[in-house]
């Protein structure tokens, strides 16, 4: 018998502007099941990344059905699971943790996530080139959705040069040679050069969040014959995003993917169906109150 009530919660850090709780309950209500959402925040729990692991344990023994996972933890949580869905071993993050039969089990919904936005809001986009900022645990999903999407090379580049490479290679393996190299940061130049008019860029690090302002790379690197594409959503619009528009690029924000990926997460939790258009719809509506400053329930 299907079940009408759930407990879920993500765990992160500085997660306390997150809209995932509205996301899921609001479309929960509309299947007419009671589906509470908690935050689990680092910070506010004073607990450092590594306690994923205890939180994971916590959460299973308190009866939740799964969590959420973000920066930092996509990569931490993997060593404190049962198992993990295919995509999520091969892209070695997770995002979303199902409790199945005592099992704590990993997926990724963030890859699903990115190619579903990518595909609505840049339809026609070059890929040729894509260069990366970013490797982490939203870098490896978004570099696997570039590449199912068609992309022709993708570039990765990391404050973390061997992050970088490790990555490199896991497309490589999974993709075939050529389609993906590491490189270090003084050859932003030179890489986005090269994809003028054949690619774009993608960005997969905090840089842009509300506790991490700040553009990641140079403004004069960014020219007309590139796309921008953010994974960053809080804020909306970030200054990389403000930047890139100004300065005549076609540009993707982060709001998309989170909302993407939200659905397939609720798929997993739920076993329902959820309405994707709806809860992109939901996510505007949020937003604009949030400019507004008026509430929203």
């Amino acid at each position: 018998m299907a079940k009408d009530s759930y407990l879920v919660g993500l765990i992160g850090a500085g997660i306390g502007p997150s809209l995932s709780p509205a996301l899921h309950q609001r479309e929960a209500d509309r299947q007419g099941l009671r589906h509470l959402y908690r935050l689990l925040d680092l910070d506010v729990l004073g607990r450092a990344p590594e306690a994923v692991g205890d939180l994971v344990r916590a959460a299973r023994d308190l009866g939740y059905d799964g969590l959420n996972i973000t920066h930092p933890c996509k990569q931490l949580v993997i060593g404190h699971l049962d198992a993990l869905d295919p995509r999520a071993e091969a892209l070695g993050a997770v995002n979303t943790v199902v409790f199945d039969d005592g099992r704590a089990v990993g997926h990724n919904t963030d890859v699903t996530g990115f190619a579903a936005s990518f595909a609505r809001g840049l339809p026609d986009a070059p890929l040729e080139r894509v260069v990366q900022l970013g490797a982490g645990g939203a870098g490896a999903a978004v570099a696997h959705a570039v590449l199912t999407l068609g992309a022709g090379r993708v570039t990765v580049v990391d404050a973390l040069p061997a992050r970088a490479a490790g990555l490199a290679e896991s497309l490589v393996r999974h993709f075939g040679p050529g389609r993906a190299a590491a490189a270090t940061v003084a050859r932003l130049p030179a890489l986005l050069g090269d994809a003028d008019g054949r690619g774009g860029l993608v960005h997969a690090t905090p840089t842009g969040m509300a506790a991490h302002p700040g553009l990641p790379l140079p403004a004069g690197l960014l020219h007309p014959g590139l796309w921008v594409a953010e994974v960053v959503y809080r804020p909306l619009r970030t200054e990389l995003l403000r930047v890139a528009h100004a300065r005549g690029c076609a540009v993707l924000p982060g709001g998309g993917m989170a909302v993407f990926q939200a659905a397939d997460a609720f798929r997993l939790f739920t076993g329902r169906e959820p309405d994707a258009h709806r809860m992109l719809a939901d996510f505007e509506e949020l937003v604009g109150a949030e400019r507004s400053g008026s509430a929203v329930g």
